[in-house]
């Protein structure tokens, strides 16, 4: 991985092509995934923002849940927004009849936690581990971390104390879409981790 790290966006459903940007203009050799052949190709994925009981489905029928959980376990670093932060927590705590996660994270998330799309916002978020100046934060439908474990580190929270990013070792996750801003530290704090896997 001297020259540019190999990160996979998963693209079953949602808005894939955004990070797909976003990492190729910091440098990253960005791939769609939608196959087990292709996520054994990466050195990183992302999972972005989109519906995650849809993208469960699509995860399973293409085959991709157990091979995506067994490189989790084996360190592949993974960044979930939104939907994908849903996807990576161990417990959804409003799924819907059925709806699994990939797992990995050890959260509880609640999925629209704050409302509809009608209750979109954003919001500036304090994270230290990215410098001084605030994120700002665009929150769409979006879930949020209700618990987490000893061995995750919260990396932002809401005024109302929700927890709304989070890291675990090779994982991370936020609720809001900083794809869609042009502030891209979690990408780069991402591909650092990737870099350092």
């Amino acid at each position: 991985m001297a020259g540019k790290p190999r990160v996979g966006v998963l693209a079953l459903q949602g808005d894939f092509r955004e990070h797909l940007a976003v990492l190729t203009a910091l440098g990253a050799d960005a791939r769609p995934v939608r196959r087990p052949e292709e996520l054994a190709e990466v050195d990183g994925l992302v999972i972005p923002g989109g519906e995650s009981t849809v993208m469960d489905k699509l995860s399973r029928s293409f085959g991709l849940a157990e091979p995506l959980r067994a490189a989790i376990d084996d360190g592949l670093p993974v960044y979930g927004t939104c939907a994908g932060l849903i996807m990576l927590s161990d417990t959804v705590l409003d799924a819907i009849e059925g709806q699994r996660s990939i797992g990995g994270l050890a959260v509880k998330v609640r999925r629209n936690a704050f409302g509809n799309q009608n209750d979109s916002f954003e919001a500036d978020l304090d994270v230290p581990q990215l410098g001084d100046e605030p994120v700002h934060a665009v929150f769409i439908r979006a879930p949020a971390i209700e618990e987490v474990s000893a061995d995750v580190t919260a990396l932002a929270t809401l005024d109302d104390g929700r927890i709304v990013a989070a890291e675990q070792g090779n994982l991370l996750g936020t609720s809001f879409h900083p794809e869609v801003t042009n502030d891209y530290r979690f990408h780069r704090y991402f591909l650092d981790k990737v870099r350092s896997a």
